[in-house]
This record gives C-alpha cells, sequence and structure tokens, in this order.
C-alpha cells in the first residue's frame, strides 16, 4: 500500500487547482487517495448511510461534482489527487499503457499499438487532449458519441491498450504518485472519438450456437486452396485476445499464393472475412486487418521458384 507520506501536504494547494481546472471543462471530479490511484471516498460496506448517503450508499460516479463550493471544500480540508469520472464527463479515454518490466524487450508498447491499429484502418492517429503518466504512458481525451453508451475495456483494441467511459474514471493531470506526475502533453481541443472506433468498443454479441464453418468455394491449386482452408480454421479457433493478430498472420501468410495467382484475391477477402467473423471480429476490423495483411504480402511476395 503507498504511504500517503511519499507525497508532500505543500501540493494541496496545486491539486487544489488541478481538480478545478478539470471541473472548469465541465469534468465531475472526485477525490483519490493522495499519492494513489484509488478512491479516496468509503466503500458501501463502510457506508454509515449519513451525509450524502443518507438515502442510500452514493458511490465515487454520482459523488463526483463540477461544484466549485465542493470542490475547494473538500481540496482545502485535505490534498487529494483528483479523479474524473468519465462516464458523467462525457468522455472517452484511450489508455496507451507501457509494457511492464519483465516483458520481452521488443513488445510493443499501447501507444505503438495504437498507432498500427490507425494504420490498418487506414486513419492518421488522431490529435487530441494528450496526459502523460508517471509510467510513461499516455491518455487520449475523446468526446464520447452522442447517444452511445461504451463502457470500460480492457485490451479490446490491443495488448496495453485500456479505455474508461461509462462506470470508469482517470486520474486527471496534476496529480502524482511516487513515481511522477500526471501532465499534460498536448493541450489540444479534445477531439471526437473517430468514428471507425466505437464499432471496435462495443461489447462481443453473445456467442451464438456453434455451426461448422462454410467458406465459400474457392478455385485455385490444390496446394494453395488447402493453405487458405487451414489459415482460416486457425483464425476461427484463435483465443479471444489473439484473433485479430491471428488474422493478420494467417492473411498474410495466404497472400503469396495470391501474388503467384493460385488464388483470386477476392475470394481469399471472401474466405477470411467469413473465418473473422466468425470469431466475432468486426465487419470493419476484419476487411481493414486482411487488406493491410494481403497488401504486405503481395509486396513482399518472392517469386517462387526461390520460396
Amino acid at each position: 500500500m503507498t504511504q500517503l507520506t511519499s507525497v508532500p501536504r505543500d501540493l494541496q494547494p496545486s491539486l487544489l487547482a488541478a481538480a478545478l481546472t478539470a471541473a472548469a471543462r465541465g469534468w465531475p471530479v472526485f477525490p483519490l487517495r493522495l499519492g494513489d490511484k484509488r478512491p479516496a471516498l468509503h466503500g458501501e460496506e463502510q457506508c454509515t448511510l449519513t451525509g450524502p448517503c443518507l438515502g442510500g450508499h452514493v458511490k465515487w460516479e454520482q459523488r463526483a461534482t463540477t461544484d466549485r463550493g465542493a470542490i475547494v471544500r473538500c481540496w482545502s480540508h485535505k490534498p487529494y489527487n483528483v479523479g474524473i469520472a468519465t462516464g458523467p464527463a462525457g468522455l472517452l479515454v484511450v489508455d496507451l499503457d507501457k509494457p511492464k518490466p519483465n516483458s520481452k524487450k521488443d513488445a510493443p508498447d499501447g501507444a505503438a499499438t495504437f498507432e498500427a491499429l490507425c494504420e490498418r484502418a487506414g486513419q492518421a492517429v488522431p490529435t487530441t487532449y494528450r496526459v502523460r503518466t508517471p509510467s510513461g504512458g499516455q491518455h487520449l481525451y475523446f468526446t464520447a458519441p452522442a447517444g452511445l453508451r461504451l463502457g470500460n475495456t480492457a485490451g479490446r483494441l490491443g495488448p496495453l491498450i485500456d479505455t474508461r467511459a461509462c462506470g470508469g474514471y482517470v486520474v486527471a493531470p496534476g496529480s502524482t504518485t511516487p513515481m511522477g506526475a500526471y501532465e499534460v502533453i498536448n493541450p489540444a481541443p479534445v477531439a471526437e472519438l473517430p468514428a471507425w472506433l466505437p464499432n471496435l468498443l462495443e461489447p462481443p454479441k453473445p456467442a451464438a450456437r456453434v455451426t461448422p464453418l462454410r467458406l465459400p468455394a474457392v478455385s485455385g491449386t490444390l496446394a494453395a486452396s488447402a493453405a487458405l482452408e487451414r489459415e482460416c480454421e486457425a483464425v476461427r479457433t484463435a483465443p479471444p485476445k489473439q484473433a485479430n493478430n491471428t488474422l493478420n498472420r494467417s492473411a498474410f501468410k495466404v497472400g503469396r499464393f495470391v501474388a503467384w495467382g493460385d488464388l483470386p484475391r477476392h475470394e481469399v477477402e471472401e474466405a477470411f472475412q467469413a473465418a473473422g467473423e466468425a470469431r466475432e471480429l468486426t465487419v470493419a476490423e476484419c476487411r481493414a486487418t486482411i487488406r493491410s495483411a494481403l497488401d504486405s504480402s503481395i509486396r513482399q511476395a518472392r517469386p517462387r521458384e526461390t520460396a
């Protein structure tokens, strides 16, 4: 447990300023433990059903406020880190994390994975309000789409990428931990969430009854067709968090047969699209990944006689 004495009390004025700055943007805030990321409010088990909880326990998301008087009273009483309730704030924050110290040295961080995701979708990395975390990660702030309730996700967009929206919170810039401070590194206006992202963030549909995968009929040589069937089966049976990576890898493997003229590209795309959707990837995600993998494979394919 983090020792509260590890953070100087003279941070109190700056933490109050951080809370007021967030609230001035219309982002409801609530107190976090000093030097920590955990809420400083009591849990339901310890609730005495008095004060704000007189009518029943009130959780941190409901306690978050933009009321200047309430914020001044709270942060003047005691120094706290600042939490932003992303749901009430109308925000969706993309959290790009760093690999753990015991990870492989060449493991990509969340920022690199997000950049690759944007590239596969044929989109530029969005310019928006951006905060650096004490661990070296980043928070990208977006305006959540109106009328669409998006919750928190962990790894749905890719390794080391989480999102915080309804039911979640982020630590506001100006807050500190023993590792360092949360700092704004791009004060750009908060951008709207790119239109291609919500489909990737929505909860997966309930699993349907498993039926044998029927791939579209394909032409081509026997070896090429067998390779396509084998790689489509690999996609269909991939672990949930590896589905997109498996689709990318498998489509790349089959791309050489397209380059050699053994399989028509549109038939390969249809087969992998069916396999990816059977693994509950979105239509847009499948299409972008397949297109990128085949383009790369065809471009790099060696002549058949040297392969």
